[in-house]
């Protein structure tokens, strides 16, 4: 018996060791495969951030220092498209504060949207109903040219109802936009229209700067954050034939890619392709001489303007500010001179 004993508990010893030599393999190449990967991300990060695009003009700035990281002809006069609707949604969004307006409250397009131009993605006519909130999500989201008119429209004719003057709703909004545009340091912007088509009568323009100031604002906000967050929504209209249901898809194609949670596209043939995006990281939290915790927190604003691909422009740009971000973060936060804050 003492044989067969002998031989079972080799056998025993012998599958354990050959057990833990499996279990190191698998370890050993599991811990390879995670190595490549994080290699490969670093790498394709590294690639992306240093990759060149033509971009006419650009800038990226701290959301909350207004520290300047790159910037590239950041007060130069052009067309900005549907940029332009970051300021109409924020108009709309302070005015229902004021008011207390519902946002479920449907509105009117308006007959002065035919003659708008551009695609009109939900096939919408004039006296179809939508809601304030839908509208929103359309003209952020879809950049729907018809539902910014219809926004403009109503809350335009609100403003001039509640001042007891007379006029042309739209233009009274647009009042209003580029009053917001000066309250906010944007000094360079002229607004004409509610969804930023440049192709007949006056020209509106913009500049990298002033896009940024807006959208720093815009960002403030609760609501528009949320909105200009979301990949999709559904949204209804109500025409003569009995309600209609839409799926709105965001535009931002690198919406959910490294953070980016955030903000508007833009495109005409003056503007060219343009695009706002904003990414928050965790903040940052240290501990001071005294025993208090300071939060620094992180969220960096992508302005690009008339770029040759600006998704990948805005991405490159954002992958780039978060290294001097941590830079100049690790450095002391150190501003040189005004110039460098926005």
């Amino acid at each position: 018996m003492e044989p067969i004993v002998a031989l079972r508990l080799t056998i025993v010893k012998f599958t354990k060791i050959f057990k833990m030599r499996i279990l190191f393999k698998s370890y050993y190449v599991l811990t390879l495969v995670n190595l490549c990967v994080f290699m490969a991300v670093a790498l394709s990060d590294r690639a992306s951030a240093n990759q060149k695009f033509v971009v006419d003009s650009y800038i990226v700035v701290d959301l909350h220092s207004k520290k300047i990281l790159s910037a590239r002809e950041i007060n130069k006069k052009r067309q900005v498209a549907s940029l332009t609707k970051i300021a109409t949604a924020v108009v709309v969004l302070d005015w229902a504060k004021v008011t207390g307006a519902d946002l479920s409250q449907n509105i009117v397009i308006p007959e002065s949207a035919i003659s708008i131009g551009g695609p009109n993605q939900l096939k919408l006519r004039p006296g179809d109903l939508i809601s304030i909130r839908d509208a929103l999500y359309c003209s952020v989201l879809g950049s729907n040219n018809w539902t910014a008119e219809a926004l403009a429209y109503h809350v335009g004719k609100n403003l001039l109802v509640r001042s007891g003057k007379n006029g042309d709703p739209v233009k009274e909004f647009v009042k209003h936009m580029n009053a917001l545009a000066v309250d906010h340091g944007s000094r360079r912007t002229r607004f004409i229209n509610p969804h930023g088509m440049d192709h007949y009568g006056k020209v509106p323009y913009s500049t990298a700067s002033d896009i940024a100031r807006l959208t720093i604002y815009a960002m403030e906000k609760a609501a528009f954050s949320f909105i200009c967050s979301q990949e999709e929504r559904k949204v209804s209209v109500v025409s003569i034939g009995g309600r209609r249901d839409f799926i709105v898809k965001n535009t931002n194609k690198i919406l959910n890619v490294d953070g980016i949670d955030g903000v508007k596209t833009g495109l005409t043939s003056k503007a060219g392709p343009c695009l706002v995006v904003t990414a928050a990281k965790q903040p940052i939290v240290s501990e001071l001489a005294d025993g208090n915790k300071k939060v620094t927190p992180r969220r960096l604003v992508v302005v690009v303007l008339g770029a040759s691909d600006r998704f990948g422009a805005a991405r490159s740009l954002l992958l780039r500010g978060w290294q001097k971000f941590e830079v100049w973060n690790q450095s002391g936060r150190q501003i040189a001179n005004r110039d460098e804050l926005l």
